[in-house]
Order: C-alpha cells, then structure tokens, then sequence
C-alpha cells in the first residue's frame, strides 16, 4: 500500500527509534559506528538510508531488519520521484512486435 507524502526515514527513525529510548545524536552515532555528521544529516532527511546504514540499524534495533529501513527510503524515494514526474517530458517507444 502506498503512503501519501511519506515521511522522511530519518524522521522515523529520530522520532519512533531514538526519542523514545533518549538516545542523544552522538550516543546513537557511536552506538551505529558512524560519525555524529553522518546520523544528523540522516536524521534531518539530508542523506538517505544506504544498505550500509540499513545494515547497522537493522542490527542495533533487533526488530527491524535491512528490508525496512530499504523499504522506507524507497516508499519516500517513490513518491518524491511521482511528484516531479509529471514535469519530465519523455518521447515513448513504439510497442515491441515479436519477429
């Protein structure tokens, strides 16, 4: 099912994962082995989510996994992508005709 004009992955991450365990920006960096910059641009929706950070997030909250963190950034990723489709203008290809 898709969402309209989901939020951010860091938003939900900074407001259903870190606050209610008051985990500061630092103490979650560190906990996460990234830099303090890294998670501050994540969390104010500067960067996206990597399979890298989906990875790390996946293992330090034991109930989510890689695919959830990668789903959010996709279904956010979707629906920026529909909003500005309308202003791309593209030529379409003929239908294919098997030989």
């Amino acid at each position: 099912m898709q969402m309209h004009n989901p939020p951010h992955p860091g938003e939900i991450l900074r407001e259903m994962y870190l606050k209610p365990l008051n985990l500061t920006v630092t103490a979650a960096a560190e906990g996460l082995g990234v830099s303090r910059k890294a998670l501050s641009e994540l969390l104010n929706g500067h960067t996206d989510i990597s399979r890298d950070m989906a990875i790390r997030l996946a293992k330090a909250f034991p109930n989510t996994d890689i695919r959830f963190w990668l789903d959010l950034q996709l279904q956010y990723d979707t629906w920026q992508a529909e909003q500005r489709a309308a202003s791309i203008n593209v030529r379409p290809f003929a239908p294919f005709a098997p030989a």
